[in-house]
């Protein structure tokens, strides 16, 4: 198994991307800096960028937002801790896992040390996408969060050094050796469930497998030797973390399925599990031109398995409460709307809130996807219901580029301004020309 997955992950460098799946991660890599951009400004991406500061480091990366460079190491962890200091950024269900603010911090770190094009980043972030994805699988998905693992932690860090890995052009000798450091790295508990600032979830999710992922590529492309397969034989890694792991994941369709073609690129910048009850209570809204005052009651159900991340949490962008109540006030919902704290205490939202019935429905959680149904009793008697079955941007229901460049443009712009927001998207959508991506530096900067 592992022989056949080092090969795959070196050949990548030379291995041409269908123009679906080009397209694709171009989505994602424009979306996952929109991410690392807007969340420098935010609470995890600030005390991480301090931190890096006052490391110092080498002058091999950008830490995106701001006029800092360090090792990619530094740089990736920094970009990494923004990227998921907010819930703007993308997803793997299969693999459980947030896949865009581990692998493409490191990717690009790595990039810009080793002066890599466009296409070379492009392809090391769809090999990224597919080990990463594949990991998680392999672990169970729900069944390895659920034993308290954190299974985003696990896809992520082995999505983010096989990215990295890539982009350092290791044969398979050494990409053995890379898989071996990161599964010596691989760690994480669920309890981030209980984080209340979002500081340790985006170091679980992204700052620390990244971080990890990096220095084992930095550590093996210096010279590193190790262990030649970690994953058989006696101590080996599905031993000592699942000793039933379907291991037929790892190469199963590879360079036929890609796991970026089914990643989810969330159209709010909330927590996953709401993503879908907003896009009905929308739907409803929008086609029955319903407005607060008409609502005697609102009930939404989602899955039984995500629902306890997003009930009546105190934080906006992932309270369901909070914004069902916010949308049905504003007829709509911004990125600016979804953060305003002190609309967690505004009595207005608060009386709606009051009439909302929050529901986890095994139901729901049996059916899979991200689904979610939204029901409306209203003042004049009637009762209004939408059910998503399939969430806007999810792989199943693709947002175009022109969406997600709408949802990018303005969070990229908010730190380095609208001009250069446009030019730094421009110039990911058209990846293929750009021969070294160090020449993007001064776009990542305000």
């Amino acid at each position: 198994m592992l022989r056949a997955l080092s090969a795959y992950m070196a050949r990548a460098p030379q291995r041409a991307l269908p123009a679906r799946v080009v397209e694709k991660t171009k989505h994602h890599i424009a979306d996952s800096l929109a991410a690392v951009i807007s969340g420098s400004r935010l609470l995890p991406g600030e005390k991480a960028i301090d931190y890096v500061r006052a490391q110092g480091g080498s002058d091999e990366a950008t830490v995106m937002g701001t006029a800092l460079r360090s090792s990619a190491t530094l740089a990736a962890f920094a970009n990494a801790m923004s990227a998921h200091a907010d819930e703007t950024d993308d997803s793997h269900q299969g693999g459980l896992f947030h896949p865009g603010c581990a692998v493409i911090p490191a990717a690009w770190a790595i990039a810009e040390r080793r002066r890599a094009s466009g296409v070379d980043l492009l392809r090391a972030v769809a090999l990224g996408y597919d080990v990463g994805a594949r990991f998680g699988m392999a672990l169970g998905g729900v069944k390895f969060l659920l034993s308290a693992h954190s299974s985003h932690s696990f896809g992520a860090i082995f999505g983010a050094a096989a990215a990295a890995g890539a982009l350092c052009r290791f044969d398979a000798q050494r990409m053995r050796w890379l898989l071996s450091y990161t599964a010596q790295q691989a760690s994480g508990i669920s309890c981030w469930i209980r984080d209340p600032d979002h500081i340790e979830k985006a170091f679980d999710f992204a700052g620390m497998p990244t971080r990890n992922a990096v220095a084992a590529a930095t550590m093996v492309d210096a010279g590193f030797t190790g262990v030649d397969d970690a994953f058989s034989g006696s101590r080996n890694f599905w031993l000592a973390y699942d000793k039933h792991a379907d291991t037929t994941h790892l190469t199963r369709d590879l360079g036929r399925t890609w796991e970026i073609m089914r990643s989810n690129i969330k159209n709010w910048s909330v927590g996953s599990p709401i993503q879908a009850a907003l896009d009905s209570l929308l739907a409803l809204i929008r086609t029955h031109r319903i407005g607060e005052a008409q609502v005697l009651r609102l009930h939404v159900q989602v899955q039984d398995t995500e629902s306890e991340i997003v009930d009546n949490r105190d934080m906006p962008d992932i309270c369901m409460q909070h914004l069902l109540a916010v949308m049905l006030l504003d007829g709509g919902l911004t990125f600016e709307s979804s953060h305003d704290d002190e609309r967690m205490h505004d009595p207005r939202v608060l009386a709606v809130r009051k009439r909302i019935v929050f529901e986890g429905s095994a139901a729901l959680s049996k059916a899979g996807g991200r689904q979610a149904i939204v029901a409306l009793e209203l003042a004049d008697g009637r009762t209004l219901r939408h059910h998503t079955e399939v969430v806007r941007g999810a792989w199943q229901n693709p947002m175009r580029r022109a969406e997600v460049d709408d949802k990018c443009l303005p969070l990229i712009a908010h730190v380095l301004g609208r001009r250069r927001a446009r030019t730094l998207l421009d110039r990911v959508w058209g990846l293929e020309q750009v021969t070294d991506v160090r020449a993007l530096r001064r776009l990542l900067q305000p």
